[in-house]
Formats: C-alpha cells, structure tokens, sequence
C-alpha cells in the first residue's frame, strides 16, 4: 500500500504539491480564527468543591476584574502628589467600564505602612467581553502613569494573566524564529543542500498552517486555551523534521543501493521503507497526546487537542508532501559524505555516527551495559521522590516584572492585605453558633493568621477568608490549612475555595485520572509496537525503556526547579515546587518522542530481522539486525534529536519558568533517550535477549541446506 503511494505522489508530484500549497493558502486565511476563539481555562476541574465554591460567591456577590496599583516614592502628604492623584482619580472613574474606583486620597484607601506609598484599586464593570475588560485595563493602567509620583507599579490578575500569555507568546515566536534559521544551517550542513535542507522546514509550515485553522474550527465547539497553539508549532516543526529526515536519508540509501532504478519506483521504495516508521510512529505521538485527554484537565486538554491534529497533518506531509518534494529535487541531494559548497569537507572516508559506535560497545560488554545504563537512569530518577507540585501563579514571571513587583508591593507593604487566603463558605447565618463554632475551629488553626469575613453575602451563607501562614498562597500552610478544614466534623454544610483548595483539587482529579490515561497510552502503543514487529517481548521493552526516560526526566526536572540546581544558569527564582500540569505535560510529550524513535529503529531493525539468512544462528542474526538498524537509523535520531532540541531551546532560556520548565524537560528527555536508552541500553537489551525478543514472531521455512549447516562458533564469527 505504502509503496503504491509513492509511486502514486511521484508520478502527480506536481498536482500533489498543489494541493499541499492550495492547504496552506486556505489554512493561512483561516488560522488568524483560533486566537480569536482562545479562551482562558478554569481555576479547577469541572465538579470540583473548590470551583463550585468560587462560582457560588461570584453568582451571590459578583465582582469584575480588578486592576491595582502602589503609588509609591514620595511622602504620602505631598500636595503635588495629592493633587495629582486626586485628578487622575477623577479621570478614571469617567473611563467607560470603570464601575468603582478607591484611592487613599478620593476614597478612603489603604496608606503603605512606610508612610510613602498608597494603594489604588479599580474595578471594572461586570458584563464586559475579554477583548473590552483588557481594553479597560490598559486604559486605566496608562492614566495611573500619569500619576506624579517616582514609581506607580500597576498590576491585578486581570493584567498579569495578559502578561503571562504575551510573554509566553513572544518566547515561542522568538524561540521558533530563531530555531528555524539554526535548523537550515544545521540541516544544510549535515544533508550538504540548501534546497533539501528547506525541505522540513517548509513540510513544517505547510502542517502548521492548515492545523492552525482546524484548531480554529474546533474551538468553535470546544475549549481551546492559547498555549494550545504554542504546542502546536513545537511538535509540528519537531516531527516534521523527524519524519522528513526519514524519507530524505532512505532516499539516499535505496538510490545508492540501485542508481539505475527509475524515479517513481525510488519513490516507492521509499515512502515503502521509510512510510511504514512515518505511519505507526505518527500514530504513537498521536495515541501519547490523546491520552492527556482522559486527564480531563482545560489546560492539558486544549494542549492535547491541537498536539494530536498537527501530528495528524505532519504525518500526511511525511508520506506525500515530502515525497513529492523530493521527486522535483532528488538531484539535489548529495550522496552520504559528498563533497559540496555546504560541506567542503566531504568526500573522505565515512566515519561512524555516535550511535553506531555506542551500540558496538553495548553489544561488546551487554550485561555490564544494561546494568550500568539502567543504574544511571534509576539514579536520575531518584529526586523525584521529593516531587512537589504547584500552580504557576504571579511567581512564574520574571522578577522584574511590572505584575509581579506590583503583586509584591502589595502584599508585602500594607498591613491586613496579604495573600490570597483560603475562603470558606458554610450554609447559615453568621448569628448560628454552630457556624460561629465552626469558625472558631478554623481560626484556632496553626495555619491560620488572619481571618476576615466576606461581607455582601445574603445572611443564610457566611464565608470567611483565611490567610495563611507563610509567603504563597499555594504553599504548604496553605495545602494544609484546606485539608485540615475539608476533614472537620462539620454541623452545617461547608465548602472551600481560593489558590491552595484549586491546586488541591486538580492535583487530586490528575492523580485519579492518570492511571486510566496511562493504560489506554501503554495498551495502544503496545498495538501499534506489536502490528510492526510481531513481538510481544519487544513492545514490553519498549515501554520498559520509555518510562525509564519519563522517570529519569522527571528527576532531573526535579533537581533543577524543585531543588534550585539550575536557577543560575536558567535565570529563574526556584520555588521548590513544578507547575502541577508540568509533569503529566512533559511525561506524555517524552513519552510520544522516545516512542518517536524507538519506532523509526525497530522498523529498520525488524526489517533486517525478516530478511535474516535462515541459516545462520538467530542469537547472531538478531545482533547483527540491532546493529544494521541502529547504524542505518542512528544517523535519522542523531540529527532529528538535535533539531527538536533547538526548537525546545528558546523555551529553557524564555522568560517565564512554567515555559522553561517544559523547554529543559524536553531536551532533558530527547538527549538522555537518544544517548543512554538508544545508544546503550536498547541495543544490550536487545541482544542479550537474543532469539526472544522475537516472541512469538512465526518463523519462516527454512530451505533445504545445500551445504553442511554452520555451527554456533562459526555462525556468531
């Protein structure tokens, strides 16, 4: 079938690439409709306590979006500063979508407890659209400027959610930017042709396009967050790379090996060898992103949603685009270690490539391989015992940050504004003694510092917030304190919200959900392994190896947010803690890429494995199949981990953590499985189980000897 396509796609190349740019012209027109259509994801999951409890207050006491600011610098009494502020002030309050406005010095606001700084809190009216309340937002934010004072430090979680997504926005564009131009150098020297080298990068932009507008078709029924796109993007140039290096390098392989084959059937030869990898390793990214959907989670969900179509698209470009690409310019692909203008150094003797080499010492010394690889990755794996999760909240941006040093401001120079608490909401009057009891429980918490009620509430529900000990609202006195009042002998129904309750909850809802979304990924991508090779052993392998490098990947993650090993060389403030989606994100994307390519391997190793001399022994057989697949396949991983890591590197020097996090847990996990799981351990596994990794694989008939069969000695010469 794949052999039949590409002689299909080389003898209509013209009319394929047609169809292919006619994609990417309607794709592009479209594609401006998903960042119209982004929206916002929840605090918490759908049904859970605390974002029920948070929908009750807003529908009971609703509130608009709040923008704050901290005049500061000079002396609180300066008429300059009184009149100045006083004029603003009055501006504000006649801004369309302004519903109220408080000032220290109009309306009775906080004063800073350094007597030189002042607190300005505006809300905005109820009703308005996204687009209207940042437009309010901005506008408000630039009259508060105009305040004379030496510093006004304007924030609100309103604008700091605008901050966090322009800047996670302009990482990625300034990271893929750069990442392409890297990626034609790189691809140009290696391939030893500009022409060829454009030729992933443009299967990249013509998947990128098309899934762009899909993604916006589908917002139109579901939730589809902005960094969705991000994920987008990554994986679409990332696999696109993978896959077009595939089919490039086979091409070169089968026209060496026959330089009289016609055009179409060297097509066909390739998309033949190298579709079949394309196919089931597009499929296993695919199976890896849907599993994220049984999480349930908005944010991972949206991620998900948009990673799974583009995988669909670059899969199709792998097995048509490219192809017919190719077909146009197969003259201008040099044969391996040719010399030409892009690498003047060509034309000597071909060396190895690093995985060959590897796997010649694996193969050397197996046992002694498969333990030592297996021990440094338990090792690495270790720091995740001490795994703490938490949300990406205003700590996520960078320190100088406007948002944040406003945050700051805030919650550090004013007495009785500190951060976000705890609210409980009970059903009953605070005139109840068995709310007012219960209450009292609460306050006499050791977790506890300060307690204020919610006031505006009809008089048959009290809430109170709580503020927690210690300096983040998610930190451990805060999880803490929702656990404590969630496991209180309660008379009167009750109910607890804010920061520390939302982590708990989708912390919680993730950890239930996780094991069904691990066994559809394991038992889909066993299929998937299984239909290639025909094995059992080898797919239990595989998955072995895979959550090796997840595991091995989380630790090392762990070691440099949690632990703050690599805070100076990232430029980041740990936290001691990563973002609660970041694991389950980076686990499932690692999880898809080793699988990646573990699949372009085992499909050139089982295809030297079926087409094995029957006669020789099948221990040495299958030692020399690992290493023809590796040597011939190495060269594909070598180059493709190298490429998705530069795409992944201007997110681990972006500016915000969450996106760093991801960024360095990426390459962190590309470089480990190319290394230590493909380079060594894989092909030590591999041949110390000889003969069984091919059970129960039916064995051909073997021909009738027409010469004295060798021994095991001679064979494994």
């Amino acid at each position: 079938m794949l052999s039949s396509l590409g002689r299909r796609v080389s003898r209509h190349r013209l009319i394929v690439l047609l169809a292919w740019a006619l994609l990417v012209v309607v794709g592009g027109a479209l594609a401006g409709d998903v960042f119209d259509r982004t929206v916002s994801v929840a605090d918490a999951p759908a049904g859970s306590e605390s974002l029920g409890a948070s929908e009750r207050l807003d529908a009971l006491d609703p509130e608009g979006e709040i923008v704050t600011a901290v005049v500061r610098g000079a002396d609180f009494f300066s008429p300059t500063l009184r009149d100045s502020a006083t004029a603003v002030m009055s501006s504000i309050r006649a801004v369309p979508g302004v519903a109220e406005a408080t000032d220290a010095y109009t309306a009775g606001g906080a004063i800073g407890d350094d007597g030189r700084s002042s607190l300005v809190v505006v809300e905005l009216a109820r009703g308005l659209t996204g687009d209207e309340a940042v437009a309010t937002a901005s506008a408000v934010s630039g009259l508060l400027k105009g305040i004379a004072a030496p510093e006004v430090l304007v924030g609100g979680p309103l604008l700091a959610e605008e901050a966090f997504v322009d800047r996670a926005t302009a990482d990625a564009a300034l990271g893929e930017s750069v990442a392409i131009l890297v990626l034609v150098v790189l691809l140009t020297v290696a391939l030893g042709s500009l022409r060829i080298a454009l030729v992933p990068v443009v299967a990249a932009l013509a998947a990128i396009a098309p899934t762009l507008a899909i993604l916006g078709l589908l917002a139109r029924v579901v939730d589809v967050n902005e960094f969705a796109v991000n994920v987008v993007t990554i994986l679409g140039l990332g696999l696109a790379v993978d896959y077009s290096l595939l089919v490039v390098l086979r091409l070169r392989e089968e026209r060496a090996a026959d330089p009289a084959v016609p055009l179409d059937d060297l097509i066909a030869r390739t998309v033949s060898g190298a579709g079949r990898a394309v196919l089931v390793s597009g499929l296993a990214v695919t199976v890896a992103l849907l599993g994220i959907l049984v999480l349930g989670d908005p944010l991972l969900s949206g991620m998900a949603l948009g990673g799974a179509v583009v995988v669909v698209v670059v899969t199709l470009a792998g097995l048509t685009l490219v192809p017919a690409a190719l077909s146009l310019l197969h003259r201008a692909l040099p044969s391996a270690g040719a010399r030409t203008w892009a690498r003047p150094w060509g034309g000597r003797t071909a060396r190895e490539g690093v995985l060959a080499r590897s796997t010649r010492l694996a193969q050397r010394r197996p046992g002694l391989v498969s333990v030592a690889a297996a021990a440094l990755l338990m090792l690495l794996a270790a720091p995740v015992a001490s795994l703490a999760l938490d949300d990406s909240d205003i700590r996520s941006l960078p320190a100088d940050a406007e948002e944040r040093r406003a945050y700051e401001a805030t919650t550090t120079g004013f007495t009785g504004i500190g951060i976000e608490p705890v609210t409980v909401v009970l059903d009953g009057s605070i005139q109840d003694a068995a709310v007012t009891g219960v209450l009292d429980r609460i306050a006499a918490l050791p977790e506890v510092a300060d307690a204020d009620v919610v006031q505006q509430l009809p008089p048959e529900v009290t809430a109170v917030a709580f503020t927690p000990t210690g300096d983040s609202a998610t930190g451990p006195a805060a999880q803490s304190l929702v656990e404590a009042v969630r496991e209180l002998d309660s008379p009167v129904p009750l109910e607890v919200t804010g920061p520390a309750a939302f982590l708990i909850d989708t912390r919680d809802h993730l950890a239930s959900r996780l094991p069904w979304a691990l066994a559809i990924v394991a038992a889909a991508s066993f299929a998937l392994l299984f239909a290639l090779t025909r094995s059992v052993v080898v797919p239990v392998k595989s998955l072995v190896l895979a959550g090796l490098t997840v595991a091995s990947t989380l630790g090392v993650l762990t070691a440099i947010f949690g632990w703050g090993w690599g805070a100076p060389l990232l430029g980041f403030e740990p936290t001691g803690a990563l973002d609660v989606t970041t694991p389950l994100l980076i686990g499932l994307l690692a999880f898809g890429l080793t699988m990646d390519y573990e699949v372009f391997l085992l499909a050139r190793i089982t295809e030297r494995w079926r087409s094995r001399d029957l006669l020789v022994d099948p221990r040495s057989a299958n030692a020399e199949a690992v290493r023809h697949g590796i040597t011939r396949t190495g060269p594909v991983v070598t180059l493709a981990a190298a490429a998705i890591c530069l795409v992944f590197l201007g997110f681990a020097f972006g500016e915000l953590v969450a996106m760093k996090e991801i960024g360095v847990g990426m390459i962190v996990a590309v470089v480990l499985d190319v290394t230590v799981v493909r380079g060594l351990l894989l092909p030590a596994v591999m041949t110390l189980l000889g003969r069984a990794n091919w059970w129960p694989g039916t064995r051909p008939a073997v021909p009738a000897p027409t010469a004295p069969l060798p021994t095991l000695e001679t064979a494994s010469r």
